[in-house]
């Protein structure tokens, strides 16, 4: 079980997704060539040794995008880094997937 949630006001706007996976539709504000943006998704479910899986999973320019997810704080959140390797800035509203994996410490 899942959620989806979108982006309220710009790339770098957080998100609420209580669940183990979830779909994320990013704002459309402009992002440039070589450049990042980073936002938290709020996840009371992030354990304490997680593995988060993100991908662009559809929307926007095939292959134009390295997603990445980072500073996991357990029970609280994560963020999501987006960068544009198009070559050109885009505007446009990505979908991202992600899932959180257990981490190992946590298997009998």
């Amino acid at each position: 079980n899942g959620t989806a949630v979108s982006q309220s006001s710009s790339k770098s706007t957080g998100v609420i997704s209580n669940t183990y996976t979830g779909v994320i539709t990013m704002n459309a504000a402009a992002l440039s060539d070589n450049t990042n943006v980073r936002f938290t998704v709020s996840c009371n479910v992030v354990p304490d040794t997680p593995t988060i899986i993100v991908t662009h999973a559809s929307a926007g320019t095939a292959g134009a995008y390295i997603v990445q997810a980072c500073n996991f704080v357990a029970g609280v959140s994560f963020d999501i880094t987006v960068r544009n390797i198009s070559g050109g800035p885009l505007s446009e509203a990505i979908v991202l997937n992600y899932s959180i994996i257990q981490g190992s410490d946590h298997i009998p």
